[in-house]
């Protein structure tokens, strides 16, 4: 198995620079955090402040937006799901988002008007449970797929928002076919933050629902009198996450756009093989590696376009990164933090770390001008979803170089 971290710029000719972030200006994104607003769960997520880390290594700064408190779901996936649910509901009843919060849509009158509706998906698990949670807090049925090998904890937590969920024999994007063969055979909604030809709007909306999170930790950093961040990683499986905060960036700041690094598992690289070949190319298998949030072989499209357009460069990571990431901070530099990071939430943290002090990596570094200038923003987009993986990995030191 490959072991080392494999990396390559981004020389994609830009093809639709403006026109491909235009559904991720500031006023759109911000229609969704309203509607996140709404719920009387929702609460801003910390921005860790890991500045000891960043002196140890050799950066300015480093910017965690910790997910794992968001909406008690200890994932940041419930952002897309459900404002794209609300979109949805909110076509239906032909009326415009911005008037229709939770409350609105929980009414009897509203209930009564829309029906029973199903939504159906596919999931790792933290995707999964965002819709199930979000279709009990509606009032409406949820159906959910998880890919072979899918943890039973995360399965046991979807079912526990109210869901109907199983686990399949096939990988994450033989799971999406099924969830969307079972939404046509029933009349129900496919909820997938992966776009294809056809399937472009509930995607558009999911991306948008993530811009929240991009629009948080810009107000986050500017509280800490820091205006912009010099670079972001993010992680991607898809890259519908990455396309969407990517897409906030480069629409609020223009041609001073922070240098965004794209970041996957080895075993699921599809951006980075895309960028590679200078065209969009799909990855198939199991894709077993511990980042499940990440082991997805077929780009979004539409985030693929945001991403060839937007971003720097694309990382291909080992197991062992998110593991190191994971360590690193669920045991923090004395003043620091501790950010309790999942195996798919930390791996930006491994490489970020990795780079900055190993040799072998030096290229990588300079050619990114990473340096002690540098203030770096990151997102761990889950906690412990499976904690017994997490204290594997953490306590007992599994995957390692």
């Amino acid at each position: 198995m490959e072991k080392n971290i494999k990396w390559t710029k981004n020389n994609i000719k830009r093809t639709n620079y403006k026109e491909c972030i235009e559904f991720l200006n500031e006023g759109e994104v911000s229609k969704a955090k309203s509607f996140h607003e709404s719920f009387d769960q929702y609460t801003v997520t910390p921005l860790a402040d890991l500045s000891n880390l960043a002196n140890h290594i050799g950066l300015g700064g480093i910017y965690l937006k910790d997910e794992s408190y968001r909406f008690g779901l200890n994932a940041f996936k419930v952002l897309g799901g459900s404002y794209a649910m609300g979109k949805y509901l909110a076509s239906k009843l032909n009326r415009d988002i911005s008037k229709l919060g939770y409350k609105e849509l929980t009414s009897p009158e509203v209930k009564k008007e829309l029906g029973d509706i199903t939504f159906a998906t596919a999931t790792d698990g933290n995707h999964g449970r965002g819709v199930a949670w979000t279709a009990n807090k509606l009032n409406q049925k949820a159906v959910v797929y998880m890919p072979k090998g899918s943890s039973i904890t995360r399965l046991e937590n979807i079912i526990a928002e109210g869901a109907e969920a199983s686990i399949t024999e096939v990988n994450y994007d033989d799971a999406v076919r099924i969830a969307t063969d079972y939404a046509n055979e029933n009349n129900g909604v496919v909820i997938q933050d992966t776009a294809w030809e056809g399937y472009e709007e509930i995607p558009t909306w999911i991306m948008q629902g993530y811009g929240t999170m991009a629009l948080e930790s810009i107000e986050q950093l500017k509280n800490n009198k820091i205006d912009r961040p010099t670079h972001i990683f993010l992680q991607a499986g898809v890259g519908s996450l990455a396309g969407a905060v990517q897409g906030v960036f480069a629409s609020i700041y223009g041609d001073d756009c922070p240098t965004t690094v794209i970041v996957e598992s080895n075993l699921a690289d599809c951006l980075y093989q895309s960028a590679k070949a200078g065209k969009m190319k799909y990855v198939g298998g199991e894709m077993q590696t511990i980042m499940a949030g990440l082991a997805c072989g077929e780009p979004n499209t539409i985030g693929w376009e945001v991403l060839k357009n937007h971003s720097a460069a694309f990382v291909s990571c080992p197991d062992w990164v998110a593991a190191n990431g994971m360590r690193i901070l669920g045991c923090p530099i004395k003043g620091d933090n501790q950010v309790v990071s999942g195996e798919s939430g930390a791996v930006t943290a491994g490489l970020l770390f990795e780079v900055m002090t190993n040799p072998e990596y030096a290229q990588m570094k300079e050619d990114l001008k990473l340096d002690e200038n540098s203030k770096v923003l990151l997102f761990s987009t889950e906690g412990d979803t499976d904690p017994e993986v997490y204290k594997e990995i953490v306590w007992q030191g599994a995957h390692t170089k």
